[in-house]
């Protein structure tokens, strides 16, 4: 083991700024959620529930900066951690629906979301496999356990259906693959399988094929398919350079749905305007920057897959959300990472930028 050396200060601070952020953004864009008309009891107890997630999380990644993340690569640890998730995974398809979904497990007023335990499990996962068959990541004895469970994780959270984060943990996957040193000729059958494997669940369920056919509809019509991306679009463009103002957006006011989920980022840019969306895209960049020069300079091959694994979880997620605000991408029902409404989100991404924390201090 390197030397242990101060954590990223750059990056800690830009996680920290995303996370304040997050928390002005989730009270300012939940105030028009109420079925009675009373928006501001909703917002404050929305804000106060993410408040809670937000120490939650901080906790959990100052505990994860202090773990030395080499003992975390042990088998037995590694495994017993993924057969837990996957149960989780199964439990989940077996509790009663919520719009017609299986994603939340819930006790009581508590809920989590276990595909974000997957993603997180995912790369871990990966980072072992390549530390200990580094050398053999194109023989099966990689290959077989690496995407038989890229492959496994990927079913399970479509069942559930949530295609949107099935098609992260592919992405996210095969670039951990790539960068293991998986050769082309498998990257390229595996898009190959990928492609058709996600039109097919993209047909299976009506309103996916209509997000696809909204992407592509005209957006001039209230009434077309494409309605969340014309009002995200409205959103964004209102913002102009600086921004209605905190708390003065209209498209929040019941015309751009999932304002502080899936558009927060729409609702960042109408309230803050160019300059806050730059600002918050100025922080992803410093993350993504910092995370992959952690991988770069970490001393074993473990924290270095890891640290780029982890990089690429909150990067991809974010580059995702922000797209479908701009109507780059159909619609994917991706939360901005540590900006979005969602404990289960928000926790596992502070979790996952402990962990980089922690690379980062062993990085020479």
């Amino acid at each position: 083991m390197a030397k242990k050396l101060a954590f990223d200060k750059l990056m800690f601070t830009s996680v920290v700024l995303l996370v304040v952020l997050g928390l002005v953004m989730v009270y300012t864009s939940s105030v028009a959620i109420s079925e009675d008309g009373d928006g501001f009891v909703v917002s404050r107890g929305l804000f106060l529930k993410q408040s809670v997630a937000a120490f939650i999380g901080l906790i959990g990644m100052m505990v994860a900066m202090q773990v030395d993340y080499q003992k975390l690569k042990r088998q037995w640890l590694i495994y017993l951690a993924l057969f837990g998730v996957l149960a989780l995974l199964v439990l989940v398809l077996n509790m009663p629906a919520h719009n017609h979904t299986n994603r939340w497990l819930r006790i009581g007023s508590l809920s989590m979301q276990p595909s974000e335990l997957a993603k997180l499990m995912l790369v871990f996962f990966l980072a072992y496999q390549v530390d200990r068959k580094w050398g053999s990541i194109n023989r099966p004895k990689f290959l077989i356990p690496a995407v038989g469970t890229i492959g496994l994780l990927f079913a399970l959270v479509t069942i559930e259906p949530d295609l949107g984060t099935a098609t992260i943990l592919l992405l996210v996957g095969g670039l951990m693959l790539f960068l293991g040193g998986l050769g082309w000729r498998f990257i390229v059958v595996a898009g190959l399988v990928s492609l058709p494997v996600i039109w097919m669940q993209v047909l299976a369920k009506e309103y996916r094929l209509d997000r696809l056919k909204g992407f592509f509809a005209n957006t001039t019509n209230a009434q077309d398919e494409g309605w969340q991306q014309a009002q995200s679009l409205i959103a964004v463009g209102s913002g102009g350079v600086t921004g209605v103002g905190l708390g003065q957006s209209g498209q929040k006011l019941r015309y751009l749905p999932e304002a502080n989920s899936d558009f927060i980022f729409s609702i960042l840019c109408e309230e803050l305007g160019l300059i806050g969306g730059g600002f918050v895209l100025l922080l992803f960049a410093i993350l993504a920057w910092r995370g992959l020069r952690t991988g770069v300079r970490a001393p074993d091959q473990f924290g270095r897959h890891l640290a780029w694994g982890l990089t690429a979880l909150v990067a991809i997620q974010a580059l995702l959300h922000m797209s479908v605000t701009l109507r780059l991408l159909p619609v994917t029902g991706t939360p901005l990472p540590l900006l979005s409404y969602g404990g289960s989100s928000l926790i596992c991404s502070l979790f996952a930028c402990g962990m980089l924390l922690n690379v980062s201090q062993h990085a020479s």
